[in-house]
Order: C-alpha cells, then structure tokens, then sequence
C-alpha cells in the first residue's frame, strides 16, 4: 500500500520521531504541535493514536484519506464510537505491549494473599512483630487458576502460574481450537460457571464490550468456589462493585484483588478501600519502563508491513471491541 504520510496523533519526543523518520525516509511523519490536530492531517493514510489525544470522531472527520489507526492501549472502548465502527478503517492496537508487567502484577497479588502481606504491612506501620497464623497462609502450588480471557495478557498469566505449580483454566469466546501454551484445559464463555467453580483464584483479563459490561454479577460471583480470590486487570465495569462487596463480606470470597474498578478512580468513600480483604493497586499494572519500547517496535513492524502490503498484526474487530 502507498504511505506518504503518518501522523503521530498523541506526544512523541524528537528522538522517538526520528527513529520513525530514519526507518522510512520516504514518509513524512506528522506531530502535535501545539494544534488540536496536526497540520497535514488530511494527507495521512494512516495515524496512531490514543486515549488521551484528540477525541476520534474529529480525527475522521479531519483524516479524510486514513485508511488505517494504530491504538497506542489495548483496550478500544474508549475510542469505540459508532463512527468509528462503521468506517471502513483498518484498526490495530497494542495487545501484549503490556502482557509481560500485568501479568507480573497479578501474580505479586496472588503472592500477598498466599503470604498475608497486606496483614504483615500493616503490623510494621504499627511497629508490631506479629507473623499471621499459618492456617491464614496458602501456597499457590497445587491450586487451580482460572483466566478469563485467553489473549496476550491471559497468556501470560498462564505460563507464569504453572510455573508456580497451578492448574491453569482458559475461558473464551469459543472453547474449540489449539489450546494455549500454559492452559491445561479451555471452556467457552457459556460455560464459564463450571470453570469458576473449580477455581481457587480468577483472573479477568477481558475488554470492556456490550458482552462483557457486569459480566460478574451477584449470580456469577456466587458460581465461583467459596473462599476463592478475584483479580480484575481488565476493565472495571466488567465486576458489580455491589455484588463484589457483598460477597467479600459474607465470606464466599476471600479477597479481591483490584487494579481497575468502577467507577475509577474509586472514589474516597467506596467502602472497598477499607475492606480488609481487599488490594487497590490504582490501575497501575500497565505501567512499565518498557512500555514505549515495546510500542515502537510493533509499530515500525506495523508500518513496514503497511508499506509492504502485508496482513498488519493485532488487527482489532471493531464491532466485537478487540
């Protein structure tokens, strides 16, 4: 395909940009220069973007000539507007630019509660030597793990936490196909109660979609097994806060571990803050050092590919939403 001009539609620092320009000195690399749009936007067959940057409706009505969006995140509801679904546009995103640190992250939150760290925290801010009972201890090893959600990132939770010696379950739009380095059996989203009922431990993984929006409500956290724990590195919207608590409080689940929430940010009177059993970690777990590396290096793929009239990777269905 012709590219005669990309525009970065989010900040990129000079030397970032010239890595572009010096990769493909035949293109002409757009910027934000202090307009809502670049100048030249009009030009562009293609663009990156990204939650923060101009709103997505203005950069169609102004891209005439795009024919394809890069999406800095994975997610795409944000920018997931009826225009945008109708268009025409290739849309591609960053799934698995941050599979490595979330996964890391959901198993730092697995290890606090195997170890009762957030117990131990709060005795050395009180100055007390008082080591948890070891009935209140778990080991990680030996119990079952169901991820809910088997793209980059519920992959990479799944190698991780066989090596930790856990039973890895996948659920997914379809149960059908190869199953996934990681995941010892696969079951289809209509199955999912099954799936959580042997589970010690959950992790949702998902995109927010029409589908998945309260897809843990009071029925299903009541399908997952008594005493299990609940990750959500996915989006918030996907778990009934209400529901969430309610069963932190009865005791069906033993604790929560929450990176996204709804509403988020949670707001100072949310009484998750303060239940015992629960970690907020401010939806940080997308954050690394890395994360611009890897992001350019997909995307210098993604335009060699262009240029070169192959098949773009991480192509995003946008009616499904990933």
């Amino acid at each position: 395909m012709r590219l005669s001009t990309f525009a970065f539609l989010h900040p990129i620092e000079p030397a970032q940009l010239q890595c572009f320009r010096g990769a493909f000195p035949g293109v002409e690399f757009l910027q934000l220069d202090g307009d809502p749009l670049p100048k030249g936007l009009e030009r562009a067959e293609a663009a990156a973007i990204a939650w923060t940057g101009p709103p997505i409706d203005a950069i169609l009505d102004a891209g005439r000539g795009l024919q394809w969006l890069h999406q800095r995140g994975a997610g795409i509801d944000p920018i997931s507007t009826p225009k945008l679904v109708a268009s025409e546009l290739i849309l591609t995103n960053g799934s698995g630019n941050h599979a490595i640190n979330i996964a890391e992250h959901v198993l730092g939150l697995m290890l606090a509660f195997a170890r009762q760290l957030p117990a131990l925290w709060r005795a050395q801010g009180e100055r007390q030597w008082r080591p948890p009972a070891a009935e209140s201890l778990f080991e990680l090893s030996g119990q079952t793990l169901a991820v809910i959600g088997t793209g980059a990132l519920g992959g990479a939770v799944a190698e991780r936490s066989t090596a930790f010696g856990m039973r890895v379950l996948g659920v997914r739009r379809s149960s059908a196909g190869t199953l996934p380095p990681g995941f010892a059996a696969m079951a289809s989203i209509a199955s999912i109660d099954g799936a959580l009922g042997e589970a010690d431990h959950v992790v949702i993984t998902l995109p927010l979609t029409a589908e998945t929006r309260g897809l843990f409500s009071t029925a299903r956290i009541a399908a997952m097994k008594p005493g299990a724990h609940l990750y959500n590195v996915g989006r918030g919207a996907i778990v009934d806060p209400d529901a969430l608590l309610a069963a932190l409080r009865s005791g069906h689940l033993a604790g929560a571990g929450l990176d996204v929430t709804d509403p988020e940010p949670l707001p100072a009177d949310s009484p998750l803050w303060a239940e015992p059993g629960v970690i907020v970690t401010a939806h940080s777990s997308g954050l690394t050092p890395r994360s611009y590396e890897r992001y350019q290096a997909l995307l210098l793929d993604n335009i060699g590919r262009f240029v070169r009239g192959q098949v773009l990777l991480n192509i995003v269905d946008k009616r499904l939403g990933y």
